[in-house]
């Protein structure tokens, strides 16, 4: 195996990442729709993912280490992002008397909590997130989201798959 597989799969990573962060950001500005805290937590994921997808582009390592590290990382960052989007899917499914009570809002959370319980208010009593704004053939944002989720797994999975070939 050549040192340069690892740089094509980690930037078509990077651009599936800064595809699904044009959509998000093409939502919000172009089309008006304001990201409640489970977006905003999918899209630190996102961008997470495609900061380590860039370094492992530029870094481009040729051994078994530094390709399984890039992939687990990878892997790491997608998979929080697919858990936090399965969340949201799952909010969005709940029946109006079973949706968590809405929290204050993030911007005052980040200002007077601190990081941890930020995420626990966010995960756990975001009703303001089972709002369903938009679909697009019968599935919400944060669906397609996972679906993004989903196809970026491949990335990091091929990292480790490189890894475990070399």
């Amino acid at each position: 195996m050549n040192q340069a597989a690892l740089r094509p799969v980690a930037l078509a990573g990077l651009a599936f990442c800064v595809l699904m962060m044009a959509v998000a950001l093409g939502l919000e500005h172009i089309g008006g729709f304001e990201p409640c805290p489970l977006c905003v937590f999918q899209r630190v994921a996102v961008i997470a993912a495609g900061v380590i997808f860039a370094v492992a582009a530029i870094h481009n390592p040729g051994g078994k280490v530094g390709a399984g590290i890039y992939g687990v990382l990878g892997l790491a960052a997608v998979g929080t992002g697919a858990f936090i989007a399965g969340r949201h899917v799952w909010l969005q499914s709940l029946p109006a008397d079973q949706v968590p009570s809405c929290g204050p809002g993030l911007d005052y959370m980040m200002d007077v909590l601190p990081m941890r319980d930020v995420i626990s208010m966010v995960l756990n009593s975001s009703g303001e997130c089972a709002e369903i704004d938009f679909t697009l053939l019968g599935f919400s944002l944060p669906a397609w989201t996972l679906l993004g989720f989903a196809i970026l797994a491949l990335v990091p999975l091929r990292m480790v798959w490189l890894a475990i070939k070399r």
